[in-house]
């Protein structure tokens, strides 16, 4: 087993928080005993995304310091509706459909969890049984102004939307997991530290000891905005087909890229410092960092044998015709910076001496180029760069479109 202090590395590594500090989680590892680890989920959807990964991954690489998963199926607080991140109450599921999204998460969880160090769990086998006066018990644990003080309650209380009284529950529910299990780390999304603390609470209030939390980044889509989320269709799910797969991911923006590296392969921190300094230096295109990004993860859901044919397959329909610009093809020259010639540039420097005009006729403005850059309007062979600062090594005959019928070629001295 590692010593404490890269033990505590392993946790940190990729993670928002740890609460209510280092020190906590010192003194649970100084014990030198397997920690109970908890993840608890509400199977709500039957595949799994990325966006799901971030967490089994992070229980992954603490299984292999040796330490052991509790992993949750609430098969019982999904029918109650978590109400995190919720605008008004969540639509109760049935017991039937909540048996149906467990069977396929459990199988999908598998492929990342160790089973020799995972206990699966269904809290409805501790939480149906309580009785009336159980449920009144554990509610007499917390206040209701500590449960109101959670961001998404006061929201809607200050909107005058409702919440129901079962809402208000739910964070109680789920802390009764870690006391029925005794957990000493729960993982969860940034989304969830509200209920992740008020476990600790609870823990304390029937006699027990504190968990240390463990909160993670909440991945953000295709799209570089909105947590990724298959009903917003910005998910890339790990059941996807390998092209399919390989093609979401090549879609992202270039400025989730490194967020992406971190939090759903298996790179070391050192390999991802080195390819994201020399993407910054001009000598990585961002395509070919992207498509690296691609097959690792083609490689580790579809396996190992299918990211190469799905890239062979992906540049069969996309590439070939990206890279042949008419042939009459505008030229231009790069700015001048500097007496010695630029290696790369920025994205907007680049477009700008491109000379792009509007329908016009009148050249695009720097903060026009900036925000038809952003809309992903500007493609660098072929590939649209949302980033306007985004460096782009300089090559001769580098191919700048704007939309699918203005081009330009870079031309070099």
């Amino acid at each position: 087993m590692l010593s404490i202090d890269d033990q505590i590395a392993v946790f940190r590594r990729g993670a928002t928080a740890i609460l209510p500090d280092e020190e906590a989680l010192r003194k649970k590892l100084i014990q030198g005993r397997t920690l109970r680890l908890k993840l608890g989920v509400d199977p709500t959807k039957p595949d799994l995304h990325l966006g799901h990964t971030v967490q089994l991954r992070k229980a992954r690489q603490l299984q292999d310091l040796g330490h052991h998963l509790d992993f949750i199926i609430g098969n019982f607080t999904a029918m109650v509706g978590d109400p995190t991140g919720q605008s008004a109450t969540r639509p109760a599921l049935g017991a039937a459909d909540v048996d149906a999204c467990a069977r396929t998460y459990v199988e999908q969880a598998f492929r990342i969890l160790d089973p020799a160090r995972t206990t699966v769990w269904y809290n409805a086998d501790w939480l149906a049984p309580l009785t009336m006066r159980e449920v009144i018990d554990l509610a007499s644990r917390v206040t209701v102004a500590r449960i109101l003080e959670r961001d998404d309650f006061l929201k809607r209380f200050q909107a005058s939307q409702p919440i129901h009284l079962h809402e208000l529950l739910y964070p109680l529910l789920q802390a009764y997991d870690s006391v029925h299990l005794r957990s000493d780390v729960e993982l969860g999304g940034t989304d969830q530290t509200f209920n992740l603390l008020t476990a600790r609470t609870v823990q304390e209030r029937f006699g027990g000891e504190a968990q240390v939390v463990l909160t993670m980044p909440l991945l953000r889509g295709t799209d570089g905005d909105k947590k990724m989320s298959k009903s917003l269709g910005n998910a890339v799910g790990i059941t996807d087909a390998p092209l399919e797969m390989y093609s979401r991911v090549l879609s992202i923006p270039d400025d989730v890229m490194r967020e992406w590296f971190e939090l759903v392969t298996e790179a070391p921190l050192a390999d991802i410092e080195g390819l994201f300094a020399a993407l910054a230096a001009g000598s990585r295109h961002p395509k070919d960092v992207k498509k690296l990004l691609a097959r690792s993860i083609v490689a580790m859901y579809a396996g190992p044998d299918e990211s190469e044919p799905a890239e062979r397959e992906w540049e069969k329909i996309h590439e070939v015709r990206a890279f042949h610009a008419p042939e009459d093809t505008q030229p231009f020259a790069p700015p001048a910076v500097g007496e010695a010639p630029a290696a790369a540039l920025r994205l907007l420097d680049l477009a700008a001496a491109a000379g792009f005009t509007a329908k016009s006729g009148e050249p695009l403005s720097r903060s026009e180029l900036r925000r038809l850059i952003e809309q992903g309007g500007v493609a660098v062979d072929g590939e649209a760069v949302r980033d306007f600062s985004a460096q782009i090594a300089l090559r001769d005959g580098l191919v700048l479109s704007k939309g699918n019928k203005v081009f330009r070629r870079l031309r070099l001295p």
